[in-house]
């Protein structure tokens, strides 16, 4: 791996034995991981983390691999995927593509012929920059950094997707259920998180700006857009 770029990398797999082996052989080749054992957890750190690749078994507790990648995909996720898994049947692996995968290794497996894998995943993923921009705010989804016109905007892991799902939407409006389903899956937490979360990300891209990006709909949900567009 190239030594400037240090890749962040979750792992969603239930074998313990080969999650620590992934670890061993990854780890001191530069690579930032994470791992969760179950669909559901890994899903809800996949929209939360900040991550350039993600590793996914098929046969996962409580959420399927390949219903977690749809999840993600039906969210506008394009982080780069790679199946791990034992199902070698054909009819599996046109599925696995399908519900949104970029690649398919089929255990057992070697470890370098992985890491070349997820090499050419992060290759044709740094090759395909993407940006979004909404009057003079913009996200550069690869890098992570956020600017308002000429001042750089530091956010949290969520404050980013929340912004990202926002940017995407621009000018439509986001329902209250659609935001917290981006953060928290189908397990939104008891009270008003969300409006937290919100006040913060309006905070750090309005600020003192005179023109207000981040609009409030009173009972339907967030609007994020220039003056014209309101």
């Amino acid at each position: 791996m190239n030594p400037s770029f240090q890749a962040r990398i979750l792992i969603l797999e239930d074998n313990a034995s080969l999650v620590a082996n992934l670890f061993a052989y990854l780890e001191p080749r530069g690579y930032l991981l994470d791992a969760a054992q179950d669909g559901l957890a890994g899903l809800t750190l996949a929209q939360q983390g900040n991550y350039h690749a993600l590793i996914i078994d098929w046969g996962l507790p409580t959420k399927e691999g390949v219903d977690v990648i749809r999840a993600l995909r039906a969210r506008d996720c394009h982080i780069p995927i790679l199946m791990l898994t034992a199902r070698d049947d054909l009819d599996d692996k046109i599925s696995g593509f399908r519900a949104g995968a970029d690649d398919y290794l089929i255990k057992p497996f070697a470890f370098a012929e992985l890491e070349v894998r997820i090499e050419a995943l992060l290759a044709r993923s740094r090759g395909r920059r993407r940006k979004l921009t909404v009057g003079d705010l913009s996200f550069d989804l690869d890098t992570q950094h956020i600017w308002r016109g000429s001042r750089q905007i530091q956010l949290s892991a969520s404050e980013r997707r929340l912004l990202e799902v926002l940017m995407r939407a621009s000018p439509s409006v986001v329902s209250r259920p659609e935001l917290e389903e981006t953060l928290w899956g189908d397990e939104p937490p008891e009270g008003n998180v969300l409006r937290s979360h919100m006040y913060e990300l309006r905070r750090a891209v309005d600020g003192e700006q005179e023109e207000k990006l981040l609009h409030t709909l009173r009972c339907v949900g967030y609007r994020l857009a220039v003056q014209e567009q309101n």
